[in-house]
């Protein structure tokens, strides 16, 4: 049989490098057989006597492909020796090779190349030439060659748009965009795609209305590519309706939809339908991947909704999706969210891999739910492992653990070890000092760091004053956060409270008509629990729940039983609580022991009651609770914005400092 020609072998042979599957299982011989078959590529376009452009263009485009543009911008050097000419399919694929080589010079040449071989006007050049000048050089260049162009397509101006994004620029994008319409291009999906992209930086609901009506106008609504970029600009345009309407009206639907309209309905604290969308994404024969699972866990990271989280952690186990870190890294934090430390901890036990985000999460979690101690000992066993890098939010964890298990001399310690300590840090050590009853100290650190009129570090010192009951100390930074923050409410309410535990009953009434004035609206309490995949929310004296009579006749109860038991009623200190409707009501009438009781009276005996509390538990509440956790030999866990409050046979875990 005769030998095939050489240019046929050239034919032959760079298809079958690019699709054929290697059989070797390992990295390098399967790289060794790639260079193997380029070398003989290579070999078989040298002995071709005179090659054509076609063996040299595929030559390139194998080597782009493979992600070798250097090879490839070497391939053209040696095609240009050679004295061949190259054709329109050249000259885009070196410009393409030159920008991911980052090689301006080069593709400076090339330009030149073009107009030497007549392909100035072709469109593939003109737009790989906008890409090489954007991308390297600068946009306003790239603009300057569209300018000058001969000729232009939707497709050059739509690069120019998405190049002005990567700038930041995206009023100047959209003006691509509207020249479009102008000119009355072709727009197809990618334009539209581009221009959902700048409305969504660009805020704009009006601009977003229009690129919406504009891919109805072309019949490219429903374009899957389309629908979903327009359901991300609405969300970012704060329009979760639109963007949920667009969805419902979708005739298919696949995990990019899923997941951005379930990340949208997180967004804006609509857990209960993110995880109803969740739901139905199942039932469709959906499959959840990494990112869907990290953008449905917030809406699990409450107290009323651990059971969601954990079925949707035995759901990835049933369906064995993949478990990378980042997703453990969530479930870790939905777990301290919601209550469970334990869950959170054998998560963390059982990872392969744990990168800073695990560490913290956990030395975190640890602090909030009172274990600040076993927070201390994670970071010491983390910095043992040289390959983390410590970052400012590990050193804030750290800190945080510090506070909660009042080690002062270990948080000065590290907090000298910070390189530019931020204002969070700086409150941390602030709260640490507070507690321990070191105000000088706490007030040298805070003039050093010139940190006087900053809110948060008050609100940290006050908190100490409020454990050690430095009253008139506690008194002047309330003052001071009047001045500070005069239109909130919470801090005449703490002023007011402080009055009234002083019986200075006309200043309080002084107080309480200067917020009226004033059209301030203090926080209301509430505290609600979880009971049968429902959950009950209790206010302040609220006689409204059908077991209402129940609840209240169990409290009376519970308070007799201490009594008789030897223990003293529940103090009434007020004095630097932020409610001011709780003052001027019985403690069983409390939103949180409202709450307490219904979990006592609806659930089996020895189960842990998990209520959560908008606002700050007050001194009495938490007394109480202590004794009610002895009397009926249970765990109570209370959530209010500070940390978890876990109640067990008389103690609490944040030891009496909260």
């Amino acid at each position: 049989m005769a030998a095939l020609p050489s240019s046929i072998h050239v034919h032959l042979l760079l298809p079958m490098y690019k699709d054929e599957p290697v059989s070797f299982n390992k990295p390098k011989f399967r790289y060794r057989a790639i260079v193997n078959k380029l070398d003989l590529a290579h070999k078989v376009v040298d002995e071709i006597p005179q090659p054509k452009a076609y063996a040299w263009n595929q030559l390139i485009q194998t080597h782009l492909s493979s992600n070798h543009p250097h090879n490839a911008l070497s391939v053209y050097h040696g095609m240009m020796l050679r004295g061949i000419r190259p054709d329109h399919h050249t000259l885009p694929r070196v410009l393409t090779a030159s920008r991911l080589c980052s090689n301006l010079a080069f593709g400076k040449q090339v330009h030149a190349h073009a107009f030497k071989f007549g392909f100035s006007s072709d469109l593939y050049v003109i737009t790989a030439l906008i890409e090489l000048y954007g991308r390297l050089h600068a946009v306003e260049t790239a603009k300057w060659v569209l300018d000058n162009a001969p000729t232009s397509n939707s497709v050059a101006r739509t690069i120019l748009a998405k190049l002005y994004l990567v700038d930041n620029k995206p009023h100047l994008a959209i003006e691509i965009f509207n020249q479009m319409l102008r000119f009355k291009a072709d727009i197809d999906p990618v334009a539209l795609v581009t221009a959902a992209g700048t409305c969504s930086l660009l805020k704009s609901l009006h601009q977003a209305r229009k690129v919406h009506q504009i891919a109805r106008e072309c019949g490219l609504e429903f374009h899957l590519l389309v629908s979903n970029s327009l359901m991300k600009m609405y969300i970012a345009c704060d329009s979760l309706e639109e963007a949920r309407s667009l969805f419902d009206a979708m005739p298919s639907r696949d995990l990019i939809s899923w997941t951005e309209m379930i990340q949208g309905h997180v967004k804006n604290g609509g857990y209960n339908e993110a995880l109803k969308l969740f739901r139905l994404m199942t039932k469709a024969r959906i499959k959840p991947d990494s990112l869907t699972v990290t953008s449905i866990l917030p809406a699990c990271a409450r107290v009323p909704a651990h059971k969601q989280g954990k079925e949707l952690h035995a759901y990835l186990f049933r369906n064995g999706i993949d478990m990378n870190p980042t997703v453990q890294n969530a479930f870790m934090d939905m777990y301290v969210k919601s209550g469970f430390i334990e869950l959170a901890s054998n998560v963390f036990t059982s990872m392969v891999e744990r990168d800073i985000i695990s560490w913290t999460i956990m030395i975190l979690g640890y602090s909030l739910h009172g274990q600040g101690a076993q927070g201390l000992g994670l970071f010491l066993e983390m910095e043992q492992d040289p390959s983390l890098e410590i970052d400012e939010f590990t050193y804030a964890a750290v800190l945080h653990a510090c506070v909660t298990a009042c080690r002062v001399d270990v948080g000065m310690s590290y907090f000298d070890r910070i390189k530019a300590p931020t204002v969070t840090h700086c409150v941390l050590l602030v709260a640490l000092l507070a507690r321990a009853g070191l105000f000088n100290d706490a007030r040298t650190f805070i003039k050093e760091h010139q940190i006087e009129n900053r809110v948060e570090v008050l609100r940290a010192l006050l908190d100490g004053c409020r454990i050690h009951q430095q009253v008139t100390m506690g008194k002047r930074i309330v003052e001071q956060l009047c001045e500070l923050e005069p239109l909130n409410a919470e801090n005449y309410v703490l002023l007011s409270n402080w009055y009234a535990e002083n019986a200075k009953w006309d200043m309080v009434d002084k107080l309480k008509t200067t917020i009226k004035d004033m059209g301030l609206k203090p926080k209301r309490a509430y505290s609600w629990i979880e009971f049968r995949n429902k959950v009950h929310v209790f206010g302040t004296g609220d006689v409204s729940h059908p077991r209402s009579e129940m609840i209240h006749w169990k409290l009376q109860h519970l308070m007799k039983k201490m009594e008789e038991g030897g223990g003293d009623r529940p103090s009434s200190i007020f004095t630097f609580h932020d409610v001011d409707e709780e003052r001027e009501c019985i403690l069983i009438g409390h939103c949180e022991m409202l709450a307490i009781s219904f979990g006592l009276i609806s659930t089996l005996e020895r189960a842990t009651v998990r209520v959560t509390k908008n606002l700050r538990v007050c001194g009495s509440c938490h007394d109480f609770t202590k004794a009610i956790s002895k009397i009926v030999q249970r765990e109570i866990i209370i959530k209010d914005p500070n940390c978890f409050h876990h109640f067990k046979n008389g103690h609490c875990s944040c030891g009496d400092l909260w």
